[in-house]
């Protein structure tokens, strides 16, 4: 065997729907020597990682600890936790990832009613009001970023409303904690699952998780054990808690990870956080315009995160991601499900929501896109967005 050469990859800017480039200092952290899992100084790093994730999900939950796997790993957890075998459960589609939640809820049981919305578009409280009365489920699922397609769904009152029926709410916020308000506390979300490598500026292999008190009082009046057994929280909580019981060997320099970029979220704070993801969303939004792509998200309900937008009519999707790759060394992602080969993704995520990328990528594609008669000036137009602001 002829040993392969030193490790070298080719440097990407990743401005596609994950993941997203990590932050240097969570690069740097990562570095730092190993500890062992049970270690008392690593489990104090542990405590630390748990508090700043309370923050970062605005929520007091006790049960609130980054799972070792990536984001399907937080939404097995959420879903193997709360359903048994015959459990009623309803599932919001609007795109690829409401449907990946269909399958794992079938997986672990659940007797499934789908509830679709076209792609792009959103769901009305009213709409959930009259399914969860007719059905009376033990769980709805949503997704509150739908990275297939852009669209933001609200979800303000439906916890509520979820409750007043005796209803659990699963709440995916993959591509939308740190970069959008997730208030898990405020909204009465139950169980809720997200990943490290986008709005948190990390590698991908972990996912924060956030079970409220209601979530926590169903698992334990469970009357079968947990489908799965290295995603139950009865039996992880311990080794997060004071417990500190041995369940698995922990991605220690992923917590390393994890415990950084959490860092840098809080020192940035929430809100400023926020309004610099909006503030480069209208700025490459106008840019895209220019070029005449047109948004899959209805108005109004586009992520500042994740940017979908048709193609063009006689455009090559292949052909334009591979330019941008190769001349520019940009990776954004083509699409998903209904809008494979049909819509680009662009992801503006964390550390790389920044004017330089947004005036980087819209230059690129103003190029790429020339030959194809794209006009208008795509640069000027966020720049025009950037000095008003």
């Amino acid at each position: 065997m002829t040993l392969p050469g030193q490790l070298n990859p080719p440097s990407r800017l990743l401005l596609g729907p994950g993941p997203s480039d990590a932050h240097p200092r969570v690069l740097r952290a990562m570095a730092t020597p190993l500890l062992s899992h049970l270690d008392p100084a690593f489990l104090e790093i542990m405590a630390e990682t748990q508090e700043m994730l309370r923050h970062a999900f605005q929520t007091k939950n006790a049960l609130t600890f980054p799972v070792s796997g990536t984001g399907m790993s937080g939404m097995e957890a959420c879903v193997v936790n709360l359903i048994e075998p015959g459990d009623k459960m309803v599932v919001c589609v609007n795109g690829f990832f409401g449907q990946r939640m269909v399958d794992v809820a079938g997986r672990a049981g659940a007797a499934v009613t789908v509830l679709e919305q076209t792609w792009g578009d959103v769901f009305d409280l009213g709409r959930l009001r009259e399914t969860l009365q007719k059905v009376r489920p033990k769980v709805l699922g949503i997704v509150h970023a739908e990275t297939s397609t852009g669209a933001w769904q609200p979800l303000e009152g439906l916890g509520a409303l979820c409750h007043e029926l005796d209803t659990l709410l699963i709440v995916d916020t993959v591509t939308s904690l740190g970069c959008v308000p997730v208030a898990v506390d405020a909204w009465e979300l139950d169980a809720v699952f997200s990943c490290s490598q986008k709005g948190m500026s990390c590698p991908p292999g972990l996912s924060p998780v956030t079970f409220s008190t209601r979530a926590v009082e169903a698992i334990k009046r469970r009357k079968t054990k947990v489908q799965s057994w290295y995603l139950d929280t009865t039996m992880i909580q311990h080794y997060w808690d004071q417990v500190h019981s041995y369940h698995h060997t922990a991605p220690i320099s992923m917590i390393y990870a994890l415990r950084e970029g959490l860092r840098i979220l809080l020192e940035e704070g929430l809100e400023a956080r926020w309004g610099r993801h909006v503030r480069n969303q209208q700025a490459l939004k106008a840019g895209l315009t220019a070029l005449g792509l047109q948004y899959t998200a209805v108005e109004g309900r586009q992520l500042p995160q994740l940017h979908a937008v048709r193609i063009p009519a006689g455009v090559d999707d292949a052909a334009v991601r591979k330019a941008l790759l190769t001349e520019f060394g940009i990776e954004i992602g083509g699409g998903l499900g209904e809008f494979k080969g049909k819509a680009w993704r662009i992801g503006l995520m964390g550390h790389n929501s920044r004017p330089g990328n947004v005036l980087l990528l819209l230059a690129a594609l103003e190029q790429c896109l020339g030959a194809h008669g794209a006009k208008g000036s795509a640069v000027a137009a966020a720049n025009g967005v950037y000095k008003a602001s």
